[in-house]
């Protein structure tokens, strides 16, 4: 986990509802994703039933935090101000090894150094005293 920084400032995740349970684990230092008890497929972005099979049971599941960069765009002009210091930066969908993706952020890349398949790491980062959020790092491996 790396340090929180001084005055975050941005638009913070929602901390109710499953969204909040997904935020809670990233604080306590683990990524987990919901997995379906009924055909044992992992989702993300978290919710009530499996879009493959209807089943609403499921669990949260501890995934590996590897994975590879399956995409991403470059912002250059940010739509919200909080961001537009950080310009140009890059959205990245990170499909980890598990097989699910999620939209985040590889934190020691610059978005011109980006490649698909480049493998990353997950690098939890706190941006207030409660939250943290599931960033990527390059991998080291």
């Amino acid at each position: 986990m790396s340090e929180r920084p001084a005055g975050y400032g941005k638009p913070l995740p929602a901390r109710t509802g499953l969204a909040g349970e997904f935020y809670q684990w990233c604080a306590q230092g683990e990524l987990r994703i919901q997995r379906c008890a009924g055909c044992g497929r992992h989702r993300h972005v978290p919710r009530e039933m499996c879009a493959h099979c209807g089943s609403s049971d499921w669990t949260w599941s501890r995934v590996s935090g590897r994975g590879k960069v399956f995409s991403w765009t470059e912002v250059v002009r940010p739509l919200h101000p909080a961001f537009a210091d950080e310009a140009p930066f890059a959205p990245v969908i990170v499909e980890l090894d598990e097989g699910v993706r999620l939209l985040t952020r590889v934190i020691d890349c610059a978005p011109g150094a980006l490649e698909i398949d480049m493998p990353v790491e997950l690098s939890l980062t706190q941006v207030t005293e409660n939250v943290w959020l599931p960033c990527f790092r390059r991998s080291r491996v």
